[in-house]
């Protein structure tokens, strides 16, 4: 199919590329001329305006904007009065459901079809494929569907789609049909939600083994007082203090017994993981 791409990121490009590789036109456009010379150099048709996608495309039009949620409504705001009824937009990027369901509604008195669709996959996408999480009309869904197909891990429509576009035979190849506007992103936000969970919680846990000095006591295990030894060095963390590193304690006048080198050895490396 031939299909519009607005906001050529990491991610917008890789995709222009990937349905490149997969048998489709793209016509791409993005405010950054060399953003849009480097997919051209792929067979991607370069558009220098927006007005220019819409023109290089035939009804009814499909164009995809990936860009900043920010921007959306922006971008929304060019490109409605140069869309026809029948013409599908998707965003791609990370909007709120609410703001979805929103511009749907906008854009249903044009006649013109929108579908939020929550897009996962990062700048391994172009290899590996992008999660597609689809909120909007099921006639848009599958107006799309040769395209989303494509860009999904799977790489090809299912053999028997059982009658619905993205319906579970699909989601087996990375991408679904979620449910109405605004379902899309409410599943990627959802998604985001586990995934920087999970990231959150490996940072802590690297953290933890960061300044941990379990594997620093190894080679004081066995030996006298060796628990009141590494329990002195981390309360002298902050200024090291011989009598305060010896085995039998004691004030600062007392001398330095045998282990206390070693014990100095051990408080730096302390100080140095910490």
């Amino acid at each position: 199919m031939r299909i519009g791409m607005i906001g050529l990121g990491r991610m917008g490009a890789n995709m222009v590329r990937r349905l490149l590789q997969g048998g489709h036109e793209c016509v791409a456009y993005d405010p950054r001329p060399e953003a849009v010379q480097a997919v051209a150099a792929y067979g991607a048709q370069a558009a220098r305006s927006p007005q220019e996608l819409v023109r290089l495309l035939s009804p009814p039009r499909a164009v995809w904007i990936m860009v900043p949620a920010a921007m959306v409504d922006a971008v929304l705001a060019q490109l409605r009065p140069l869309l026809a009824a029948g013409d599908v937009l998707v965003d791609g990027g990370n909007s709120n459901y609410h703001d979805d369901i929103r511009r749907a509604g906008e854009l249903e008195a044009a006649g013109i079809r929108y579908l939020d669709v929550g897009t996962s996959g990062g700048v391994l996408g172009f290899e590996q494929g992008y999660c597609l999480m689809i909120g909007g009309e099921a006639q848009a869904v599958a107006l799309l569907a040769p395209a989303l197909a494509t860009l999904a891990p799977g790489g090809r429509l299912p053999a028997a789609a059982g009658g619905t576009a993205a319906g579970a035979a699909a989601a087996s190849l990375g991408y679904l049909h979620c449910g109405p506007h605004g379902a899309g992103h409410f599943v990627k936000m959802v998604h985001n939600g586990i995934e920087y969970g999970l990231m959150a919680a490996y940072a802590e846990g690297l953290n933890v083994l960061a300044h941990a000095d379990a594997g620093l006591r190894t080679s004081h295990r066995g030996r006298p007082g060796a628990g009141r030894q590494t329990r002195r060095v981390r309360r002298a963390r902050g200024g090291l203090g011989g009598g305060a590193l010896d085995r039998g304690g004691g004030g600062r006048n007392r001398r330095a017994g045998p282990g206390a080198e070693r014990g100095v050895v051990f408080a730096l490396r302390v100080a140095r993981a910490g």
